[in-house]
């Protein structure tokens, strides 16, 4: 079985050299080249003929962004994982990238003396999404059987709901582009708060929350302790932290803490869902985006089980099907919708219980 073909391009000859020897260890994966910058790396490609690129962000002669361009001209569908500095400029130059097309990224080691730890954080966060990405290559039978495709499974809807009193949303992989293309749908005068987890490591959130405010007619900020929620505002949850909702009197608060990681992730989707179907109950909507894994999953449970909503984005809109995948399979979703008609159906969800009546 051929395995994944992987370029290495970063200006560091120790980094090259930490990402190439943990790679080459997997069974499954193969680094057939590496380049010290954007330059080089084209020039390869058409030689070694890569499954996947690592493309670092901050490159002499040509940089990141510029080589991303040169291969979607070139290699529109060759999947692309950018290996960013955890940095401010670092975090902003990876958003760029993923919105020109980038298919992931993932935060380099900060220990990189720690070759141990260094060697840790590649193979928990970089090896899992060149699989992702390339699942074809190490599930390839010798022989292709058309399978039968079951359809989702939808939970029955239900003639009553609760009124929505606030939009709790869960996202990793895809998730800054898929954030990008929601949130700019929710308008100013949106009547409750909205609660999100995009998996992160920390000051790419603030990030993200600054990019999103700025395309925006609602405030996106980064959550901080102790905030009060308020209606027409997004939070998203801030890198290695998890984040929670608390009931003080008639207001409800963010809290965050740094207990042990659930799902491997933190912030976590389920540890916020968990405190969102404690506080607000039945007048939960949960909505899970492309993200890779389950996290989500159990959390929906809680509030399935607290009579909220749930709706989750479709296979063919998602960048990775796993955590709306798992929700669906599960049978706790009562809608499964593509990315652009999620945006509507939020509005139109928390708007129903809110019209003034009609008087006879």
């Amino acid at each position: 079985m051929p395995k994944i073909r992987v370029l290495v391009v970063d200006d560091a000859v120790v980094v090259r050299q930490l990402v190439s020897s943990v790679l080459n260890h997997d069974p499954d994966l193969e680094v057939v080249g590496v380049a010290a910058n954007g330059r080089i790396a084209l020039t390869k490609i058409p030689m070694v003929n890569p499954d996947a690129v690592i493309l670092d962000v901050e490159m002499p002669e040509m940089g990141g962004l510029e080589t991303l361009m040169a291969i979607r001209a070139s290699y529109p569908n060759l999947p692309v994982i950018m290996f960013s500095a955890l940095t401010e400029r670092g975090a902003v130059t990876t958003l760029d990238a993923l919105a020109l097309g980038a298919n992931d990224y993932v935060a380099k080691p900060t220990g990189v003396r720690d070759l141990a730890a260094s060697q840790e954080h590649i193979r928990a966060e970089l090896i899992p999404k060149i699989k992702a990405f390339c699942a074809k290559q190490i599930d390839r039978p010798d022989v292709i059987v058309k399978r039968p495709v079951s359809p989702p499974l939808v939970r029955t809807t239900r003639q009553h709901h609760h009124r929505i009193d606030v939009v709790a949303l869960g996202v990793s992989t895809g998730g800054p582009n898929a954030l990008a293309a929601l949130i700019p749908t929710i308008p100013a005068d949106f009547p409750v708060p909205i609660v999100i987890v995009q998996h992160m490591p920390p000051v790419f959130t603030k990030s993200l929350a600054n990019r999103l405010a700025s395309l925006s007619a609602i405030d996106v900020y980064e959550g901080a302790e102790g905030e009060t929620l308020r209606p027409g505002a997004a939070w998203i949850a801030p890198g290695d932290y998890h984040m929670v909702l608390t009931r003080e009197l008639s207001a409800v608060q963010i809290g965050t803490h740094q207990e042990p990681r659930e799902n491997s992730c933190r912030p976590a989707v389920d540890v916020l869902f968990r405190s969102v179907a404690k506080v607000y109950g039945c007048h939960t909507l949960a909505v899970i985006l492309t993200g890779m894994g389950n996290d989500g999953l159990q959390g929906c449970r809680h509030i399935l089980e607290a009579d909220g909503q749930i709706i989750v984005q479709d296979e063919a809109s998602s960048v990775v099907w796993g955590m709306p995948g798992a929700v669906t399979k599960a049978g706790l979703a009562e809608k499964v919708l593509p990315l652009d008609q999620i945006g509507s159906e939020i509005i139109r969800r928390v708007q129903r219980d809110r019209a003034p009546s009609k008087v006879a």
